[in-house]
């Protein structure tokens, strides 16, 4: 009788394992990021891949973010950063995969959990914990002193797009 329920007991706990995604166990779908700049007190908004607005505060914060944008979809953000004296500043939050979503299926979640589970609960991506900036001054035009700073398409918050002009 006694070994009926121990086979028992590892029968349930197998399933158990079958029907989770590792990544779902261990990790989360959201996650706090640890913004700062330096100097504090920057005004900061955060935009999604879409442009929406999802928070406005000042630095430092601590803001949860989710990493989960539908199914097999994760998200990103961006941060403006502004401050007056100082040159505005964009920085992306970029998701990756979880490394529970490989490593942790492989071992134990199997195919359940990679196709089915971490993907619908958003578990299989991870977003970076700390966003910290240095904020470049300016004088008195308006220009960096001795900066000129390129940056990416990609990089610009989609609200601000609209405003830029085409050179060619």
């Amino acid at each position: 009788m006694n070994e009926r329920k121990i086979l028992i007991s590892m029968l349930i706990g197998c399933t158990i394992l079958m029907i989770t995604g590792c990544a779902s166990i261990v990790s989360k779908s959201s996650y706090p990021i640890n913004i700062s700049s330096q100097p504090e007190q920057a005004d900061i908004t955060i935009f999604d891949e879409k442009g929406r607005t999802v928070y406005t505060g000042k630095t430092p914060t601590t803001v949860t973010l989710e990493a989960r944008a539908g199914y097999f979809q994760g998200k990103n953000y961006t941060i403006a950063f502004t401050k007056e004296g100082y040159a505005k500043y964009t920085a992306p939050i970029e998701r990756s995969v979880d490394g529970w979503y490989i490593a942790g299926n492989c071992l134990f979640g199997g195919l359940i959990g990679w196709l089915f589970v971490d993907p619908a609960t958003g578990a299989m991506w991870t977003l970076q914990k700390d966003i910290n900036v240095t904020l470049s001054s300016q004088d008195s035009s308006g220009l960096n002193k001795s900066e000129l700073r390129v940056v990416m398409l990609n990089d610009v918050p989609i609200p601000i797009r609209s405003k830029m002009v085409k050179v060619y």
